[in-house]
């Protein structure tokens, strides 16, 4: 995993639409476990996506477990080819993000969505989120169209520098 770094804004590959994954292979559960593990040596991290480490693949993964924001939530997400069927309601919050790591903005979206995903079998699959996790998905989910949370901050007024990380 020393090879692989998280890519911040602005490279290029942050703003590349990523084609869907088509083969589901046992080396597909080895990208989502390296995956994974990027997510959660980043500070505060409960969202990435395949092209935050220039990996071009419609894959992300969400976890809202260890969350400081309390959230009814699904556990561990490893999800390609998401599509959000449909959503409801809406709700601003502060983003932030690991590819903008000195970077929060308050950003709408939608309070409760359906998305359909397949597995790392291939198999569809569909759930209903809401509140934080939904938010997370959301997110996640741009980053596979070439958008950052920065492109949806409701005011540059919003976008603020973020405190620095304390030990």
């Amino acid at each position: 995993m020393s090879d692989v770094t998280i890519l911040v804004h602005p490279h290029p590959l942050l703003r590349a639409v990523c084609p869907d994954v088509s083969e589901f292979t046992p080396q597909l559960e080895q990208r989502f476990a390296q995956l994974d593990a990027m997510m959660r040596a980043g500070p505060g991290g409960v969202g990435i996506a395949a092209p935050q480490i220039g990996w071009q693949q419609r894959m992300m993964v969400v976890d809202c477990r260890l969350s400081q924001r309390p959230c009814r939530n699904h556990g561990l997400l490893w999800m390609c080819n998401p599509v959000i069927e449909s959503a409801t309601g809406s709700s601003l919050g502060r983003e932030g993000c690991l590819s903008v790591p000195d970077w929060v903005g308050m950003v709408e979206r939608a309070k409760s969505i359906r998305v359909t995903y397949d597995d790392m079998h291939g198999q569809r699959q569909q759930l209903e989120s809401s509140g934080f996790e939904a938010r997370v998905i959301q997110h996640e989910l741009d980053h596979l169209n070439g958008i950052l949370f920065v492109d949806r901050v409701v005011s540059a007024r919003d976008l603020v520098r973020r405190l620095a990380h304390q030990p």
